[in-house]
């Protein structure tokens, strides 16, 4: 499971450290494509095949499954971490993220999130009421 927040800075080669403690479990390959809310998913190889799979099944003739699933492979990259951990992220990945120096890398339990430093303390700020608040209702296929 990836759990936890890091804050590598993105070097000006647009690489990026992945944590310390994933590197072994992300070494063969991983995905990273556009997220939600303007940050950046990164998967392993098999997560991200199993959800691609998943995402093809959606009904083509459904325009909002058709777009997710252009966007889903048309805006994903593979990536082959370094011997440093390090990704690099695409000019076009930079600018949906709205990457900076500054970043957070998140758990998302099966996969990370990158996110500029400011957006993830914007998003917080916002979200995090929403989470101590959650209700029955919108927790009820979770816990």
């Amino acid at each position: 499971m990836f759990l936890g927040t890091y804050t590598p800075k993105l070097d000006d080669k647009g690489r990026l450290t992945l944590p310390a403690k994933y590197r072994e479990t992300l070494a063969g390959g991983v995905m990273v494509t556009k997220g939600q809310d303007h940050s950046l998913a990164v998967y392993p190889r098999e997560a991200f095949t199993d959800l691609a799979r998943r995402a093809a099944t959606a009904s083509r003739s459904n325009p909002e499954a058709r777009a997710f699933l252009r966007n889903l492979a048309a805006g994903t990259d593979e990536q082959l971490p370094d011997a440093q951990g390090r990704i690099n992220l695409s000019a076009d990945h930079r600018r949906y993220a709205g990457l900076s120096k500054e970043c957070v890398v998140t758990g998302s339990v099966d996969y990370l999130e990158i996110w500029d430093a400011e957006a993830w303390a914007d998003y917080q700020q916002t979200h995090e009421e929403n989470y101590s608040a959650a209700s029955d209702e919108a927790l009820r296929d979770i816990i």
